[in-house]
């Protein structure tokens, strides 16, 4: 059974597909960043703009988000073709123009799988270590 999941979890990181030839996640894993952001713009898709999608893992992951690295991190998944975006008026009076209204791709779905499913098979049979009560 151990050797059954070391072999998963190595399909999954190498990209393999167990000897059909069919090679999976070709772009790579999701870094843990690249999936909040992604997550946070799925959160509320009718308001996914920049500075409510920093707010929205500010608030949900307990953590200050620097603009420097949610912007470069924004056009990283957009280059990736992971995120797109329209052109949207501003949500509120205070905000002047158009604004970017951020969306996931289908290749950015793809993604969040497969990050997924590759950290389910490296936690696989480790609940009783992770849910361990700290002593």
């Amino acid at each position: 059974m151990v050797a059954s999941a070391v072999y998963n979890v190595y399909s999954i990181v190498h990209n393999v597909d167990h000897g059909r030839g069919i090679v999976v996640g070709s772009k790579g894993f999701l870094g843990e960043f690249e999936q909040m952001v992604l997550l946070a713009i799925l959160q509320h898709p009718d308001r996914a703009f920049a500075l409510e999608v920093r707010r929205e893992i500010e608030e949900s992951a307990g953590r200050s988000v620097s603009r420097g690295a949610f912007y470069t991190t924004l056009e990283r998944l957009e280059r990736k073709g992971l995120v797109g975006w329209t052109e949207a008026p501003a949500p509120s009076p205070g905000r002047a123009g158009t604004l970017r209204r951020y969306s996931v791709t289908p290749e950015g779905l793809d993604g969040l799988r497969e990050s997924r499913r590759a950290m389910d098979a490296l936690a696989r049979g480790l609940d009783h270590v992770i849910d361990r009560a700290a002593t």
